[in-house]
C-alpha cells in the first residue's frame, strides 16, 4: 500500500515573535516492510537554512531557523511512502520470556547491546513497582514473550479508556495506571515502563495510523496527528511492534516515523522562541491511500 501523508502545525502568537529554531522529525523510516519514496518540508516564514543530520537512535532530523518577526509559524511536511508489511495478524513463535530476560542480562552480542539502552529509565519512562504488579497477570511462568507481551497489549487496550482530555505529556504513569484513562503515547509509555519493569527491552515508536474503517474490520482508535505505539526486543524475531490503544500487533496501517526510548527522542517538532508572548497550537494530518496504479515509482 502506498500512502500519501499531509501534517500541518500551525502556531498562532500573541505577539510578534523575533526568532525560533525548531527541529523536526517527520521523514519516514526505512524499515524491513516499509519505504519512503519522497518527502518535502514547507515553512512558512521561509527558513534562512534546512540542515538535516541522523540523530543517535538513526531518525533524520530536519533543523531551522527563522530569524524575522513572525506572528504565525506553519510546519507542513508532504510525504508519501510504501508500506508492504502484512495486516496485524498471529503472533510469531517466540521464546520464553525470563529465558529473554536472562539473555538481556548476561549476552553481550552486537544486538543485546542495542537493545540494552532500552532497559533502564529515561525522561518520561521509569520502572517501578506498580507497573511490574499490574504486568504481572499476562508474564505467568513459562509464557513466551511475544504471546505474553500481546496479553498485556489487549489489557491496556481493555483497561484504559482513550480521552484526549485526561492527560498531558507530563501526565507520570503512575496516575495514568491509577486513572485509567489516556491516549496513544500514555498507552505507549505505560506498556514500555511494565516491560522495563520485568527486566526486558521496549522502545517508543512515533508514527501515523490510518483510521478510516475497512470492510469487516473495526474503527482504529487514534488522534488526527501523529500515532503512537511501542517495540518489544525479543532474541531470534528482533523488534516486533505492538499498538496498546488498539490492542493489536502493528501492521499495514501503520507508518512509522522514528523511534527512541519515549516520546522526548522522537517529538515530532520541538524548538525554541524568542518573543511572541501566548501561542496557540494547530495541527492536521491526513493519511491516505492511494492505489497502486495512482503512484509513480
Amino acid at each position: 500500500m502506498i500512502y500519501h501523508i499531509t501534517h500541518n502545525t500551525t502556531y498562532l502568537y500573541a505577539t510578534a515573535a523575533e526568532a525560533c529554531h525548531n527541529l523536526v522529525r517527520l521523514d519516514p523510516r526505512t524499515t524491513g516492510g516499509q519505504r519512503p519514496l519522497e518527502m518535502e518540508l514547507h515553512v512558512e516564514p521561509a527558513p534562512i537554512r534546512v540542515h538535516t543530520y541522523v540523530d543517535y537512535f538513526g531518525n533524520r532530523v530536519r533543523s531551522f531557523a527563522v530569524l524575522e518577526p513572525h506572528q504565525r509559524l506553519s510546519i507542513t511536511s508532504e510525504s508519501r511512502v510504501a508500506v508492504d508489511r502484512p495486516a496485524a495478524g498471529r503472533l510469531t513463535p517466540s521464546r520464553d520470556w525470563r529465558d529473554v530476560q536472562r539473555t538481556l542480562r548476561r549476552e553481550r552480542d552486537d544486538a543485546t547491546i542495542d537493545a540494552l539502552q532500552y532497559i533502564f529509565d529515561s525522561v518520561y519512562v521509569r520502572a517501578g513497582t506498580a507497573l511490574a504488579q499490574y504486568a504481572a497477570a499476562s508474564f505467568t511462568k513459562g509464557r513466551p514473550l511475544l504471546e505474553a507481551v500481546f496479553d498485556l497489549t489487549a489489557r491496556v487496550h481493555k483497561d484504559f479508556a482513550y480521552d484526549p482530555a485526561a492527560t498531558t505529556i507530563d501526565t507520570p504513569m503512575e496516575e495514568v495506571l491509577e486513572r485509567r484513562r489516556g491516549v496513544c503515547q500514555d498507552f505507549a509509555h505505560l506498556q514500555i515502563g511494565c516491560l522495563k519493569s520485568l527486566g526486558l527491552a521496549a522502545r517508543y515508536v512515533s508514527g501515523y495510523l490510518r483510521t478510516d474503517s475497512q470492510p469487516g474490520q473495526p474503527r482504529l482508535e487514534g488522534a488526527d496527528a501523529s500515532h503512537a505505539w511501542i517495540s518489544v526486543y525479543c532474541p531470534q524475531n528482533g523488534w516486533i511492534d505492538f499498538d496498546p490503544t488498539n490492542g493489536c500487533l502493528v501492521g499495514d496501517r501503520h507508518i512509522t516515523l522514528g523511534w527512541g526510548r519515549d516520546f522526548h527522542d522522537v517529538s515530532p517538532i520541538k524548538g525554541v522562541v524568542l518573543g511572541g508572548g501566548g501561542s496557540t497550537l494547530r495541527v492536521g494530518v491526513e493519511v491516505k491511500a492511494i492505489e497502486p496504479n495512482e503512484n509513480a515509482a
